[in-house]
This record gives C-alpha cells, structure tokens and sequence, in this order.
C-alpha cells in the first residue's frame, strides 16, 4: 500500500456560506496484490497519507483481495480510539475504493459491471456559483453547463453575504433558462433565516436547498423542511462518515433527498450500505463531488437521484487521472472495456503538486 498527498491550486478564489479556499488536497491510494494494483483517493487533509501508511496499512497486509467486508472491519476497528469520523473515515474511503478497483481488475472487469448496474448513465448537475464570484462569472459557469453539457439543473453557493443572494439568484436563473436552480448554503443559516431564504428563492424557481443549516443540527433541519415551499426539496449528508449520521437525518424526517460522498462515508461498502438505508427509508440519494469516483457505484445504487458534477473535483480529475468521465447530454457513462473503475494516475503530472 502507498498513499500520497496532491495539493492544487484552484482557477480562482472559492467561497461558500461558512468557508473559502484557493487550494484543494487530495489523497491518492495504491493498493497491490497478485500483479494488480489498484487506486483510490479522497478529498481530505494530506496528514491522512501518513494515517494510512503508518497506521491502517499493516492492518491489511496478508488479507485477501477479495474479502473487502473482513477489510472494512479491520480498518473500521483500527480506528476505534482514534475516532471514525472526520479523518479517519476518508482515510479507509480511499483505502475502499482502491481495494474495490483492485478487486474488479483482478477479475479483469469495469467496476460497474463488477457492481452490477442498475442504469446505464449517471445524471449529473452542475455545481459552482461560488458567493466569490461576480454576476459575469457566476453567469458563464452555469450558462456554461447548460448549453455546453446539456445539464438539466445547476447549483450555486449562498449565505456568506445573504442581503446580496436574491439578486445573484435572479442573475443565475436568467442565465440557465428552463435548467433547475439548486441552492447550496453549507450550514449558513439559523432555522427561521434558512425559511426566509427558501420563500423568497421560491421566486426564483429554486429547486433544491442543500444544507440550510448544519447537518450538526437535524431538528433544526426537519423544522427548515417541514417549512419551505412544496417545490423547494432539502437535502443534505454530504458530512456522513458513518450509517448513524445517516440514522440521525432520516430519523427526524430533517431531508428529502440525502447525500453521501464517497471519499468520506466508507469509499463505495459505505455507500452501497446507504443506499440501501435510503432505499428503505423511501428517499432518494444524491452523490456528493468527486464525479469521477462515484461513476461506477452511481450506476449501482437503488434510487439514485444524481451525481455532482463539482468545479473543483472536475477540474482536478482531468488533470490528474487517465480515465476520467466526459459529460454527454447531462449523463456521465462508465466505461465498461476498463477494468476497475478506469482511473490512473498521471504520475509525471501530478508530481507537480505532491505536498
């Protein structure tokens, strides 16, 4: 096993509802048995390259390639007095993912067929519209993926200067036509300003409000869906590392649509595991960023709404990984003539950005 940490600067400055940022890191796995090797990565804190070299890797020395449930709980109980959230939940997402890829080219087949699909293309929506940028660029970005990728709904940042958010709706939804206008507060907003904030992005033909206040805070959530619009879904989970942070959500009724990421939430065993809670729970799942990644379990899971197709991640993907996904008519496709989930690292460029 091998893990190392990238950091690349962003295009421009970022920002959202509770945080901004002009880099963004990420952890790239190597995991090799019988003359394969396969990789995973999360977006996370570059320490984590040392947790799993130092800490989780000689936990999965000798265990068989194909027994990734007996991984899991190796690397799960590893963690225990550390903590599973945070950190040490996308260090074994990278770790999951990378023995997942392993697992499929050791039989020599696309991850998605190794899976078994349940649709052929994963819908995706596009995600930026950071409250850093002005109305030109906010314009071109989300204009961009509707008439460039056929995307059928975009999403864009508020809450760091609320007083300014209908006017920068306004801008974005003239700019989209008939596309979908979602909403992504990041935890920005008390209850009552998240409610007055869904009313007037009802104006707006808003259609998704994701976190509208900390996903720390489920009945403060609940009370935010119980009242918006009828036409305004909540949604949030982009923060769950574990299936009780999942229970927390769907317990209070606190989302319409839940969201799991998974280069935090488990790699994709945590994420089959909360499809299958949201497909008893009768709600949808969405894919939080990591567009690339998530392709060949997005095409797997039951009641799979879409995928992110994040800025950021997009960007960074392309630039780093052979194999990487090119939309077509708002769909993202596997390819299934590449064993494992196709993805390679471009070692010589993304040496560059080795922390």
């Amino acid at each position: 096993m091998r893990a190392r940490a990238y950091t690349v600067p962003t295009d421009a400055p970022e920002a959202d509802g509770t945080f901004s940022w002009d880099r963004t890191t990420l952890v790239v796995v190597h995991v090799e048995a019988g003359g394969e090797t396969g990789l995973g990565y999360s977006y996370t804190d570059a320490s984590v390259a040392r947790l799993i070299v130092g800490t989780l890797a000689s936990r999965l020395t000798g265990l068989s390639a194909f027994d990734i449930p007996r991984a899991n709980a190796v690397l799960w109980g590893a963690v225990r007095n550390l903590g599973r959230s945070g950190l040490a939940a996308t260090a074994i997402s990278a770790l999951d993912t990378a023995l997942w890829d392993l697992k499929a080219r050791l039989l020599d087949v696309s991850l998605a067929s190794l899976f078994g699909q349940a649709r052929e293309h994963a819908e995706i929506y596009g995600s930026g519209g950071f409250t850093s940028y002005g109305d030109r660029q906010l314009r071109e970005q989300l204009a961009g993926w509707v008439e460039r990728d056929g995307c059928r709904a975009v999403k864009m940042k508020v809450g760091s200067a609320p007083e300014h958010d209908p006017a920068r709706m306004a801008v974005a939804k003239a700019a989209i036509g008939n596309a979908r206008l979602f909403i992504d507060a990041n935890g920005a907003f008390t209850p009552k300003r998240a409610v007055a904030l869904a009313h007037e992005a009802h104006r707006y033909d808003v259609a998704w409000f994701e976190e509208p206040v900390s996903s720390d805070d489920p009945a403060g959530m609940a009370s935010v869906r119980a009242s918006t619009p009828a036409g305004i879904e909540v949604a949030a989970g982009e923060y769950i590392y574990t299936l009780n942070d999942l229970r927390g959500l769907l317990d209070v009724g606190a989302v319409d649509v839940a969201q799991a990421d998974v280069t935090r939430c488990g790699g994709y065993s945590g994420f089959l595991k909360i499809a299958a809670l949201c497909e008893a729970a009768h709600i949808d799942l969405s894919g939080h960023c990591a567009p690339a990644l998530h392709l060949p379990v997005a095409v797997a899971a039951p009641r799979f709404r879409h995928l992110e197709w994040f800025h950021d991640h997009v960007r960074i993907e392309r630039m780093l990984f052979d194999g990487a996904p090119a939309p077509r008519d708002s769909v993202i496709t596997p390819d299934l003539t590449r064993p494992g989930h196709g993805l390679t690292l471009k070692t010589r460029d993304a040496d560059a950005y080795a922390v």
